[in-house]
Parts: structure tokens; C-alpha cells; sequence
């Protein structure tokens, strides 16, 4: 408790410097934000806890890769199986990867099986910007929204001809490149690009106790192509088509199960293999002056594929193979009602599992329907939703949403919501063989949230307290339906400019528990989620160059011990990453980065390495 005061009172010391601090400039907020209402909203009426990363903020990441970047955003945690672009779990708000719902371009990607999305197979070169909505989100998104929401938006077409060019090197054999190019030439609009990105690793597994070690480098080669192309048929009409392919192959750590070859730890050459397709097609139509249309059909395939040699002659050892097939189609209808919008939706989704391993049950259809209202008036603003999901194994669900914003002051919001939402379990557990229980019920929860927002000039802060309560939680790492997990918490946030000197601030404080019945599984904290962390970033323009500093504080986190029989403490940590960016002519610019400066030892889930002091230099050219 001590520890949670101590990092409270500096996070808020933080971000009360923060403010006191004499600014010349206005902070750059985005102009409009989509994932919070559906509907495309000026940043200053929106009453969810929202942060954007725009193109800018994603091209100083260097060789960091998406599960990084988001690492860094308010109420956002990871935890990696080892090694770069290794099999990574995030927890929005202390909700398990399964319970946060990822977008791409509106459209659902991930695996119907383990839940969760691949957010390591997503490539930064081919990301425009990403919106991460906190909080749940069932009533607007339907089902696995507990934690929240995360859309990531590809490439845009650009209005001219723009070309661009990167290659980078670094630490641990790191090797990146890519191209984009993108325009427009008449009605027509177009962005296409590239990238391959590579590197010998680190050992994923930390632990030399562990069945699995072996010390070699377990290194990654993973490529990636977008295009899109959008058309203005006439002023109320348009098109567009977009495509997404990412491929890695990385290599673990891991024995096969079964084992016919009797491998062990040394003799076994394992590697994982993911890759994600993705393809969006949408047609926008403004029917009347008050109404607008959108029809959108997607379809996402999500690999995972295992496989197993031996090192000394390559002999097959086994294999494992886990796909996900998505199709949706999406049609909302939006009418203007003077500062009003009113929203109306039909959507179908079906989701078909393809593995060797062998499922009771392949496949799943969801059909919803989607109202809502975004009150707006000078004062005040808020949004009412109400959705219904017909899922073919569970039946019906209904959710709904109520929301609303205050203006205090001038520079002063009070914000507030309640909500429910409901999440399906997961083809893996109800029918894994040895795991799955086929009786498993959807989970069922009730969240509300209040928070405080201030903007004045250069200076925006924050406040935010949230309480999550989940019926009839499943325990990811027993598969047991306990009877309730509340994920409580709070986030706070300042975002400050002074000059050229730029400051982004935010603490969180999450305890996820689950609850049972049974004494010895009663108020367990939910495993590899920090109660503690900080996060800040400090950027000073300088000319043509700028440099920054990152700085991670995370508190301890408990997880499973390697004999799964109880539970293992994991320390705390501090990662400091420092970088600087120079423009040496009008199109060509240098970008360094060191990240974990201080080489420091920590882990984010138990036995498994991550990265040391590493190093990574690009050049940049566009035009």
C-alpha cells in the first residue's frame, strides 16, 4: 500500500509541474476521433477515456514493434513469451487479452480459439494511426469489448504524390526496411507499401530450470504488404478497398506435445509461424443532406501454425495448426438531427475455426443490431446505445450504454458512463481436448466509470476512476468459471507543451481480482497485471533534429510458477529509452534509438527473457 501511495503522489506531482509549466504553443490534439461513438466526433465531445497514436508518433518507434508502442499508452500492459515479436498477451485496464476487441478498419481480427489478437504479427509501416478506447464497449461493439477497444486504421491516399523509404539496422542482428508510396489522380486515391523486418533474437526462455530452455537465439524474419484504393463515384458516393497481409516466422523454445521423436529442450527446433490476411471493402453513401450510409464487408484470416524438428537431422517432430476465418458485414446508418446523430446498425459475423487439433464445435455465426443517440448541446453532450447479439451456440444478449459530459468551466469536463457487456467463451475453452469445458456460460458484466478532463491552450489532463464487475469470470489459466472478477482502477494523464519541449505523463493503478466460492481460490489477483505503473515521455525539438526520453516504472506483478502449482512474484522494473530524430536535408532524415538503456532484467511472464540494452539506427527518406 505503501508502494501504491508512494507512485500515486508522484504520478499526480507529475503531472501538477506539468501544468504549472509557462507554455508559447497550442497542443496538437487530434481533430476527430471514430472508435468512441462509431461516428467520427471532435476530440473536445468525447466523453470516453481515449488515446490516438498518429503517424508521426509511429515512425519514431524505430525498431520497437506495435506491442511496444502500445505498452506505452495509459492502462495498457503486456506480457511476452520471450524474444522479439514472440507470442504477446495485453491487458487493457487489467481485462485478459481475450476481453479487449481489436479492429482493423472496422473490421474484427483475431483467433476464435486462444481469443486474443496476434498484435505482434501487425506491422507499424502499414499502420496510419491507432485509436485505443478504454473501457467496456459491448453495447457499441458487441461481444469482447470488456476491457475495450483498439482500431488500428492502414495506410491513407495521400492528396499528392508522396514517396517513402526506410532502412534500419541495429542490436541482436535487427534489420528493417521499407517502401510506401501513395497519391491520388483524379477520382482516384491509392497507397501501397512494404516492409521486411528481422533479427537473431535473444534465447526466449530465461529460466535454465525450465523443460524448455535452450540457450541459443531464437530470432524472428517477418514481412508485410498493404494497398488500398478509394474512388468518389460523385460527391455522395465513394468506394474503398483495402488489403493487409503480414507473415512471421519466429523461432521458441518448446518441446511438441505429443512427442514421438522424444524431443527434449536441446535437441528440439521449434518455430511459430503466424501470418494475417485482411481485406475491407466499403461504400460510403449520403442518401440525403441529414443521412448517411455505410455498408462494409470484411473478411480476416488469422494463421498460427507450429512446428517441431529435430535440430541434428531434421526429422518432423510435429506440428500444430490453429486458423481463424472471419466474414463480416457491417451496414450503419447515421441522420443528423441538428446537433444531433442518430445511429442505426445491422451486422453478421461468422467465425470458423481450421486446425488439426480436434474441435467438438468449427464454427459460429453472430447477428446485431445497433441503436444509438449522441445528445449534443452547448453544456453537455451524451450517448445512449442499445445492442442486441444473437449468438447461434449462446442465444440472445442484449446490452446497453448511458453516457454524458458536463462542461464544469471553460477548460472543464465532468464525464461519466454505465454499461453493460457480455463475452462468449472462446473455442478453446469449451473444446481444447484436456482443457475445454463444453458447460462454460458467456460472461456477463456491469461497468462504470468517472472521470475529470481539463484542456486549456497547452496543457490537457485527466482523471479517471473505473470499477468492472464480470459475472461468471473465466480463469485463463484454469479454465474454472468463478463467480465474479471486478477489475477496478484508476488512470491519470497530462499531456503538456512548453515551447519545443513536449511532455506526455500517465499513472495507473489497476487491481483486478477474481473471486470464488472455494477459500483457497478466493480474491486472487488477476496474474501478470501490475497494480503500479508509470509512464513518460519527454521530447525537445532542436532546429532540424529532436530527442526524447521514454521512462517505464512498473510495480510487481504475480504469475504462475513453472510447475504450475502456485504462484510466482514477478519484480518490478524501470526501462529507460532514449532517441533522437535529424532531418540532414529536406527528404532524408536519421532516426536512433537505445531502448532499455540501463540493461535491465525483468520479465513480463514468468521463465521467459526479454530484451537487453539494444540499439537500432534507420535513415529515412521521403518526398
Amino acid at each position: 500500500m505503501k508502494n501504491c501511495t508512494s507512485r500515486a503522489r508522484f504520478a499526480t506531482l507529475s503531472m501538477a509541474l506539468g501544468a504549472a509549466l509557462s507554455a508559447q504553443a497550442q497542443l496538437q490534439l487530434p481533430s476527430q476521433i471514430v472508435t468512441a461513438t462509431r461516428v467520427a466526433t471532435p476530440v473536445t465531445d468525447i466523453i470516453a477515456d481515449v488515446s490516438v497514436i498518429d503517424r508521426a508518433a509511429l515512425e519514431l518507434a524505430g525498431q520497437a514493434s506495435l506491442r511496444e508502442v502500445l505498452a506505452q499508452q495509459p492502462g495498457v500492459q503486456i506480457a511476452s513469451s520471450g524474444s522479439y515479436r514472440s507470442n504477446t498477451g495485453l491487458f487493457l485496464r487489467g481485462a485478459v487479452s481475450s476481453q479487449t476487441l481489436v479492429l482493423i478498419d472496422g473490421v474484427r481480427v483475431g483467433s476464435a480459439t486462444s481469443g486474443g489478437a496476434s498484435l505482434e504479427n501487425l506491422p507499424l509501416e502499414r499502420i496510419d494511426r491507432i485509436e485505443i478506447l478504454r473501457g467496456a464497449a459491448s453495447a457499441l461493439y458487441g461481444p469482447d469489448a470488456v476491457g475495450g477497444v483498439i482500431q488500428v486504421f492502414t495506410r491513407q491516399p495521400s492528396q499528392a504524390l508522396e514517396l517513402g523509404v526506410s532502412a534500419g539496422v541495429g542490436t541482436d542482428g535487427q534489420q528493417q526496411a521499407g517502401v510506401h508510396v501513395s497519391g491520388s489522380s483524379g477520382v482516384l486515391g491509392y497507397s501501397l507499401g512494404a516492409s521486411r523486418e528481422k533479427a537473431t533474437g535473444i534465447s526466449a526462455v530465461a529460466n535454465p530450470a525450465s523443460g524448455s530452455y535452450n540457450p541459443d537465439d531464437d530470432g524472428f524474419d517477418a514481412t508485410s504488404a498493404d494497398f488500398r484504393l478509394s474512388t468518389r463515384i460523385n460527391r455522395e458516393h465513394g468506394l474503398r478497398l483495402s488489403l493487409l497481409r503480414s507473415d512471421t516466422d519466429y523461432r521458441l523454445d518448446s518441446t511438441p506435445y505429443p512427442n514421438p521423436l522424444g524431443l527434449n529442450r536441446l535437441t528440439s527446433d521449434a518455430r511459430g509461424k503466424t501470418g494475417m490476411g485482411h481485406a475491407t471493402v466499403q461504400w460510403d453513401a449520403q442518401w440525403l443532406p441529414h443521412w448517411r450510409a455505410t455498408l462494409t464487408a470484411g473478411n480476416s484470416n488469422e494463421q498460427s501454425l507450429g512446428d517441431y524438428v529435430r535440430s541434428t537431422d531434421g526429422a518432423a517432430g510435429g506440428s500444430t495448426q490453429f486458423n481463424t476465418n472471419r466474414r463480416q458485414a457491417t451496414w450503419q446508418n447515421d441522420i443528423t438531427l441538428g446537433n444531433d446523430v442518430l445511429s442505426l446498425m445491422l451486422e453478421g459475423r461468422n467465425e470458423t475455426v481450421d486446425s488439426n487439433t480436434a474441435y467438438t464445435v468449427t464454427s459460429r455465426d453472430v447477428r446485431s443490431a445497433l441503436a444509438s443517440y449522441a445528445f449534443n448541446r452547448a453544456a453537455w453532450n451524451a450517448l445512449v446505445v442499445a445492442r442486441n447479439d444473437d449468438n447461434s451456440q449462446f442465444g440472445n444478449f442484449n446490452n446497453w450504454a448511458l453516457s454524458g459530459g458536463y462542461r464544469v468551466t471553460d477548460v472543464l469536463r465532468a464525464v461519466a458512463s454505465v454499461g453493460t457487456s457480455f463475452q462468449a467463451p472462446s473455442f478453446n475453452q469449451l473444446y481444447y481436448p484436456g482443457f475445454g469445458n463444453p458447460i462454460l456460460q458467456p460472461q456477463r458484466n456491469r461497468a462504470t466509470e468517472l472521470g475529470l478532463k481539463s484542456h486549456l491552450g497547452d496543457v490537457s489532463l485527466g482523471a479517471v476512476v473505473y470499477n468492472n464487475d464480470i459475472q461468471g469470470f473465466i480463469v485463463p489459466t484454469t479454465n474454472v468459471q468463478s463467480s465474479l472478477a471486478v477489475l477496478r482502477g484508476i488512470t491519470l494523464t497530462a499531456d503538456v507543451r512548453s515551447k519545443d519541449t513536449s511532455y506526455s505523463l500517465s499513472y495507473d493503478y489497476a487491481d483486478p481480482r477474481s473471486y470464488s466460492t472455494s477459500p483457497a481460490s478466493n480474491d486472487l489477483r488477476l496474474v501478470r497485471v501490475a497494480q503500479n505503473v508509470f509512464n513518460a515521455r519527454v521530447t525537445q525539438r532542436m532546429g532540424d533534429a529532436s530527442a526524447f526520453a521514454e521512462i517505464k516504472l512498473s510495480g510487481d506483478r504475480e504469475d504462475n510458477n513453472l510447475s504450475f502449482t502456485g504462484r510466482d512474484l514477478l519484480s518490478g522494473y524501470t526501462l529507460l529509452n532514449i532517441g533522437a530524430n535529424w532531418k540532414l536535408q529536406k527528404n532524408v532524415s536519421v532516426l536512433g534509438r537505445i531502448n532499455n538503456l540501463t540493461d535491465a532484467q525483468y520479465q513480463l511472464a514468468n521463465g521467459f527473457s526479454m530484451p537487453g540494452r539494444n540499439l537500432f539506427v534507420s535513415m529515412n527518406w521521403a518526398m
